[in-house]
């Protein structure tokens, strides 16, 4: 019987695993793959305070997970089958077979990349079709791709792989970027980044990759673009999938809770990505952790 269970061992689980281990509190982290969740995957972070020249994704991940571990938070490694967190004590399955039981629980469950959509697009998934740039980029260093999207990672994925690739197409179904003004200047400084507006994938060729189609979305126009990767980055589906009879959520999948992390159900709390929010970002992940830690601490208090 665990003080506080967290699930996901991204930024927002492991701060609130520290933040839990250091007021005394009994607290475990479960976790599917390895600490950092999309953190993990980053190749540089350099919006996260502290870090004058940036720092590694995976690095910052093992850190925090050194440093909840120790001052004593656990960490498991198991994929979560299922969810009961309405009673008074919270019970969750692991693919392992083992039963995780605790008075409160911490959702830090994160998002997942959103598909195109496309029939073959599983089936090429490391054929050519990636979701992200940082872990994949090297794989075509010297070869022409295409990034899909148009918000601050597919901005960010584009100028990144510029530096690799001898071509980055970048796709976007609108006549403007979302992205912040910050991915502007180097998208428009790199020589070998082109952009093409109000334009989506409507196939994906070759197997493996050796190009695309693409259509306009105001003429219906259809255009082909050989390449050798297509980068996808048209944002996240939250992994709630499991939480659907369980906490209220919102009109797209995330969890329905304030910034004081308190979902519908007393004793269960929701940091990071998972949650309704305007930003997400590595240091609103962190914020969140400490701040459902404390008020897992508040409840256990009251009980």
């Amino acid at each position: 019987m665990y003080d506080v269970l967290i699930l996901g061992g991204g930024p927002a689980g492991y701060t609130a695993a520290l933040y839990c281990a250091r007021a005394g509190l009994q607290a475990c982290v479960l976790e599917t793959f390895a600490p950092g969740g999309q953190m993990g995957t980053t190749d540089t972070i350099e919006n996260y305070p502290g870090f004058p020249d940036g720092v590694s994704g995976f690095d910052l991940a093992q850190s925090m997970q050194k440093q909840a571990e120790r001052f004593g938070a656990k960490t498991v490694l198991d994929s979560v089958e299922t969810v009961d967190l309405k009673g008074s004590v919270k019970r969750v399955t692991g693919q392992s077979g083992e039963t995780y039981e605790a008075k409160t629980v911490i959702l830090a469950t994160g998002a997942a990349p959103r598909e195109l959509g496309l029939p073959n697009e599983q089936s090429l998934r490391g054929k050519g079709v990636s979701y992200c740039a940082t872990c994949d980029g090297m794989f075509y260093r010297g070869k022409d791709v295409i990034v899909v999207g148009g918000g601050n990672t597919a901005a960010a994925d584009a100028i990144y792989l510029s530096k690799l690739c001898k071509s980055v197409t970048l796709v976007h179904r609108r006549d403007k970027l979302r992205a912040s003004g910050e991915y502007k200047r180097p998208l428009a400084s790199a020589q070998n980044i082109r952009i093409i507006w109000d334009s989506v994938v409507a196939a994906i060729e070759g197997d493996p990759v050796t190009g695309v189609q693409l259509k306009n979305v105001k003429t219906g126009e259809l255009q082909a673009v050989p390449c050798s990767g297509v980068f996808v980055a048209i944002g996240n589906v939250p992994n709630t999938s499991l939480l659907i009879d369980q906490v209220a959520l919102t009109g797209n999948g995330y969890i329905d809770a304030d910034e004081d992390t308190c979902t519908s159900i007393p004793g269960v709390f929701a940091a990071g990505d998972v949650r309704r929010k305007p930003l997400r970002q590595v240091v609103t992940a962190v914020a969140d952790g400490a701040v459902a830690a404390h008020m897992a601490e508040e409840y256990l208090s009251s009980q």
